[in-house]
């Protein structure tokens, strides 16, 4: 029997790199899947990818109106859901300090911030007790890497969400945690960076290569199924080492 088996989890964003690989590992494991994504297209071929027990709903996580329609499928297919992977998020531009624009700063925190909030509490209606809230973090928001300073404030501010609603959630016994990648080879790095930008983020990573898509599914299973049962608020850096040092 799988980790999940009979769970139902939703995991935003779930069209492409990481949070494509963790879809396809949850129902792997046992779980029925709904996931999101801006683009029709790469949503049906994200859900012929996963294959089976998934549900793609098309929408854009900083939309509350499409939020509501996610959770509105949710409940009418299944009733209620155990996992939220709040996994939508965008990585902006490189803008130094006097060059940020209003725009930049809307972008990133009106999905990596709001879209987050208002994702996980519009599910909280549905949410049976004992479930798990995870939330996709960056070790941007503790390293200080020049350049994105909007884009880890955006990403820092998910660690303070989980101390505070791991406290409100408690008597419900919904735990809250993030889960925080490191360089990860993924399409929207390959979109992000240059050649040499990636030798340098290389440089800083231990074993000296890129993590993989499924080394972080494997610990976002650790954190969806009952393995994690006493793993509550924690920002977990999933990067080779590379926060450590």
């Amino acid at each position: 029997m799988g980790k999940l088996t009979g769970k139902v989890a939703v995991i935003t964003g779930g069209t492409s790199g990481l949070a494509l690989a963790r879809a396809k590992l949850f129902v792997e494991e046992g779980a029925y899947v709904f996931i999101t994504g801006r683009d029709q297209a790469k949503l049906d071929d994200a859900v012929r990818a996963i294959g089976r027990n998934v549900t793609g709903v098309q929408g854009d996580a900083a939309n509350l109106d499409d939020l509501d329609r996610l959770y509105e499928t949710v409940k009418r297919e299944k009733g209620s859901l155990d996992v939220l992977f709040a996994s939508a998020g965008a990585g902006g531009e490189a803008r130094k300090l006097g060059q940020i624009t209003e725009k930049d700063f809307d972008t990133l925190f009106g999905l990596n911030t709001r879209g987050t909030l208002f994702t996980v509490q519009k599910a909280l209606p549905l949410f049976n007790d004992g479930g798990s809230i995870i939330m996709t973090g960056s070790i941007a928001s503790v390293k200080g890497w020049p350049d994105y300073s909007v884009y880890s404030a955006s990403k820092a501010a998910l660690r303070s969400f989980a101390r505070t609603w791991l406290n409100e959630l408690k008597d419900r016994q919904i735990r809250v945690n993030v889960l925080s990648p490191g360089q990860i080879a993924t399409p929207i790095q390959e979109q992000m960076f240059d050649a040499a930008t990636k030798a340098q983020f290389e440089a800083l990573i231990p074993r000296g290569k890129m993590g993989r898509p499924d080394e972080i599914a494997t610990v976002a299973l650790f954190l969806a199924s009952d393995d994690s049962t006493y793993v509550n608020g924690v920002e977990l850096a999933v990067d080779g080492g590379t926060s450590a040092i």
